[in-house]
């Protein structure tokens, strides 16, 4: 509590106890508080109506009550209400002090003060409910007031025995004479015991406001019961300390709305563990009757006779007890009609629920079904009466059955759900969803209640979902993931069993598939794959699982085979079954061929192994090339695998270390012997050793390196030639160009780049590609290139006359120059085909306007020839060898022409 709370409660005390000194002054037989009478009382009364009903008219317009609103209480009426309370007791207070009505026959009348007083009873109680409201409903009203009853009945039983009695039997007066008296403790203690078990129910954030409301009505009720002794002796006990108690009661009233200011009631607590604060009136009613019991007995011991106001409240009591044992009689009652209503309820749901609803024994008789659950399964309802249900579970769930029914013999609480297959009435196994949990009804013995429902659509579903999971959704067959597994239930079978049969693995690729993809679409490319695998599957006999693997790749484990060759065999039929015939797609038939690899299952080898080896059988067979050729793995195949990732690796870590450099073969005009170009060729120095370009490009081509060597190469030869052009040499530079080049996404971006900041013209630099490029990914590629024209950078064909679509793309594709492959150039003279189809590419260079340039020229004949043919330029070890670039510069430092 804060400073200025205890400042208040001091100053009431102290107020109190100033009045209640007055008694010890006697003058004339009065003391002098008796001579002030209720003129203080009158005060403090008022000042307490005054405070309550300020205060209420202030939070009422501050909306400070939102808390205890929330709990249901409603401060501001309750302080309007204790105000109009303590007005009626100012009233009253100023009535008596006015009339001075205090005489020895005011007990036996009622003045206008008493009428004041007891109105304002109802007045506080009405305040004290909205701080602590009552019970809701009308059982628990009925309950809380018929306590409250019997707890005042005793309380009165007890004042009445230990304070009233003597005075009854000394006085001799008549009970009409007592009547009037005992009006004012009768209602204190009535009001008392209504309210007082509200204190404990009350919410927390009144609980200050209720502590201190009946606090201080305690004080009113114990100056009211002196004040009762005072009217029926005619004298006021102890010089009248009535009016000192009754005014510390109004006073502490007054203070309410102040000391409830600094903080709310104190949390909740609970009496008990179990919270039986919630039966306040019950444990005060209970209280009281032993309090009675215990004073009753002593007096009645002590006492003659007995007055007749004991009988009449022990009887009422009674009467209050027989109206509390018809309330739980009618509570049992109205709950046996709930547990009928719920018996009709679920006959109800059950005849309406979709799910099957069976009572059960626990010898598995049926004691109830829902109606229609027999018809749904295809039975009549006889015949599923005469038998135990276990009869059409399945033999394979009937263990589930007898372990659920010994977990309910045992005691379980719990609800056990079990998937079972029930029998149908055509014979067909039905999936069912079940939940089975204890039934229990009075007067019955405990059965089982049982919901079912049909869930063969779902297992369906569930099954169409894993065919989907593990099968492929165009050619209809497993697919990889089914593979692996299966792959990995043969393997650990087998090691146990250790039998003699090869387990084996075939794979097989579609040859020239990606061209059906490019030029038909995937439409027929996936039609196309559905035939060859009804081809495959044709091919195949039990004992072997065929599956796609992915794109146009299938797989076949072979899981029994008593000899390798009929594995070999196998492997030869199939491929043979996919060139035997032309495919029909669209409008034309498409021929392919297909590459196969076998490897079989070594002891202690794991399915990833298997299928590893397979695989890589058959990218040797494709690499082969050709078509249509079979593969055994072989241990080494592995080892080139590992030693072709362990290059890359290194390949990797040299374009870090600067490991590379570049060496220029000159380009030479055939007429003149002069040097117009230099074509930038790689080099790794690989310790002591120099690699060739044809050892480490593939692998830096698989494994994406290519990209940032590619760029490299770019940087360095355009900053070197930037540097000769700038020493007066006219020479132009040629770089070759890589697929995974062209088709990064900021390719042109970074060859302007490069450009920009070696100050090398766009002109000077040729772009070599070779008809790969345009075959990988021909529209892409064809756009990419045209940007480069479009940069002013000049485009040849490498290695032209090689490829399948030189021709197609030249129309596509403008080119500045075409590059005659080494193989035509080297039988020169020798074949009069290649003769001729070598002066054929010159003169078609010629006429489109190209440059033509012959690559491999080793001998003079070979020289001469060109010369004849019109070809204007040519590269080859005759003409100059590959060197670095100091001996560029040292060729160019001598002369600018090579004698030919």
């Amino acid at each position: 509590m804060k400073a200025d709370s205890r400042i208040w409660l001091g100053g009431i005390v102290a107020l109190t106890v100033l009045y209640a000194l007055g008694t010890l002054t006697v003058d004339g037989g009065l003391s002098l508080t008796e001579r002030l009478g209720n003129w203080p009382t009158a005060v403090a009364a008022g000042a307490a109506a005054v405070s309550l009903l300020y205060s209420a008219r202030t939070r009422a317009a501050t909306a400070a009550d939102g808390e205890a609103n929330a709990d249901g209480a409603d401060g501001a009426a309750g302080l309007r209400f204790l105000g109009f309370a303590a007005l009626a007791w100012c009233a009253g207070s100023v009535t008596y002090a006015v009339t001075g009505l205090l005489s020895a026959n005011a007990a036996v009348t009622l003045t206008f003060g008493d009428l004041f007083m007891l109105f304002a009873l109802p007045l506080f109680v009405l305040g004290f409910t909205k701080f602590a409201p009552l019970p809701r409903g009308v059982r628990p009203a009925v309950r809380h007031f018929t306590d409250c009853y019997v707890c005042a009945a005793a309380v009165f039983s007890v004042v009445w025995l230990l304070l009233f009695a003597p005075l009854y039997s000394e006085l001799g007066e008549g009970a009409g004479f007592l009547a009037f008296a005992l009006v004012y403790p009768v209602a204190d203690i009535a009001v008392l015991c209504l309210l007082a078990p509200l204190v404990a129910t009350s919410p927390h954030s009144t609980r200050r406001a209720v502590l201190l409301a009946i606090g201080a009505f305690v004080i009113i009720c114990g100056a009211d019961l002196i004040g009762a002794v005072s009217r029926l002796t005619g004298v006021a006990p102890a010089g009248g300390i009535e009016y000192p108690v009754r005014l510390l009661g109004f006073a502490l009233l007054a203070s309410l709305p102040w000391l409830i200011r600094d903080r709310a009631g104190a949390e909740p607590r609970r009496i008990t563990g179990r919270g039986l604060y919630r039966f306040a009136p019950e444990i005060a009613a209970a209280g009281a009757l032993a309090v009675a019991a215990v004073v009753l007995t002593i007096g009645g011991l002590r006492l003659e006779g007995v007055a007749p106001v004991l009988p009449l409240a022990a009887g009422s009591a009674v009467v209050v007890l027989l109206v509390r044992v018809s309330g739980v009689l009618e509570e049992n009652a109205t709950l046996s009609r709930m547990v009928h209503t719920r018996e009709q309820h679920f006959h109800e749901l059950a005849r309406n629920s979709g799910d099957v609803i069976l009572i059960l024994d626990f010898d598995a008789r049926i004691f109830y079904v829902s109606p229609g659950a027999a018809e749904a399964f295809g039975y009549r309802l006889d015949d599923v009466l005469a038998e135990p249900v276990t009869a059409i579970v399945h033999p394979e769930d009937l263990p589930q059955v007898g372990a659920a029914m010994t977990e309910f013999q045992r005691g379980a609480g719990k609800g056990i759900h079990l998937r079972l297959r029930v029998r149908s009435g055509d014979g067909t196994w039905r999936h069912t969803e079940s939940t089975a949990s204890l039934y229990e009804q009075p007067g019955e013995p405990d059965r089982l209640l049982v919901t079912t429902r049909d869930i063969s659509a779902q297992v369906a579903l569930e099954d169409q979902v894993n065919h989907l999971t593990f099968h492929d959704g165009i050619t209809g067959l497993p697919n990889r993931a089914y593979l692996e597994e299966r792959a990995r239930e043969v393997l650990a079978r087998r090691e146990p069993i250790g039998g003699a049969h090869e387990v084996a693995a075939i794979f097989l690729d579609l040859d020239g598939f990606t061209a059906v993809n490019d030029s038909a679409g995937h439409t027929f490319g996936d039609y196309l794959l559905a035939q060859a695998a009804r081809r495959l599957r044709a091919t195949t006999d039990s004992g072997v699982t065929l599956a796609r693997w992915g794109g146009d790749e299938f797989a076949v484990l072979i899981e029994e085979s008593a000899h390798a060759q009929q594995v070999v065999d196998l492997a030869e039929r199939l491929a043979r079954v996919i060139s035997a015939d032309p495919f029909q797609v669209a409008d034309r038939e498409v021929v392919l061929t297909a590459s196969a690899g076998v490897a079989f299952a070594e002891r202690g080898m794991d399915s990833g192994e298997l299928l590893r080896n397979a695989d890589m059988a058959m990218a040797r067979a494709k690499e082969q090339g050709g078509g249509g050729r079979l593969e055994i793995y072989a241990a080494d195949m592995h080892a080139q695998v590992v030693g072709r990732l362990e290059l890359q690796t290194e390949l990797r870590q040299a374009l870090a270390n600067g490991d590379f450099l570049l060496e220029y073969q000159p380009v030479v005009d055939l007429e003149s012997s002069q040097v117009t170009a230099v074509e930038a060729l790689v080099r790794w120095r690989r310790g002591d050793e120099l690699v060739m370009p044809d050892v480490f490009i593939g692998p830096a081509e698989q494994s994406g390196l290519i990209v940032p060597l590619g760029e490299w190469i770019l940087r360095e030869a355009c900053a070197k030639v930037a540097l000769w052009r700038a020493s007066d040499w006219d020479i132009a530079l040629s770089v070759n160009l890589s697929v995974k080049q062209v088709l990064q996404p900021r390719f042109v971006e970074t060859v302007a780049g490069v450009l920009a900041e070696s100050g090398l013209p766009a002109g000077v630099l040729t772009m070599e590609v070779d008809e790969e490029v345009l075959l990988e990914n021909p529209g892409e590629a064809v756009e990419r290139l045209s940007e480069l024209r479009r940069l002013g950078v000049r485009l040849a064909i490498d290695d032209f006359g090689m490829g399948y679509a030189s021709l197609a793309h030249l129309r596509q594709l403008r080119v500045d120059a075409i590059k005659i492959d080494p193989s035509f150039i080297r039988d020169l003279g020798s074949d009069g085909t290649v003769t001729l189809l070598t002066h054929t590419i010159i003169r078609l260079g010629q006429d489109l306007g190209m440059q033509v340039i012959a690559e491999g020229i080793e001998r003079a004949e070979q020289l001469e020839q060109l010369r004849s043919m019109g070809c204007g330029y040519g590269q080859g070890f005759l003409v100059a060898r590959p060197m670095v670039a100091g001996g560029v510069e040292a060729l160019v430092g001598g002369e600018a022409e090579i004698a030919l």
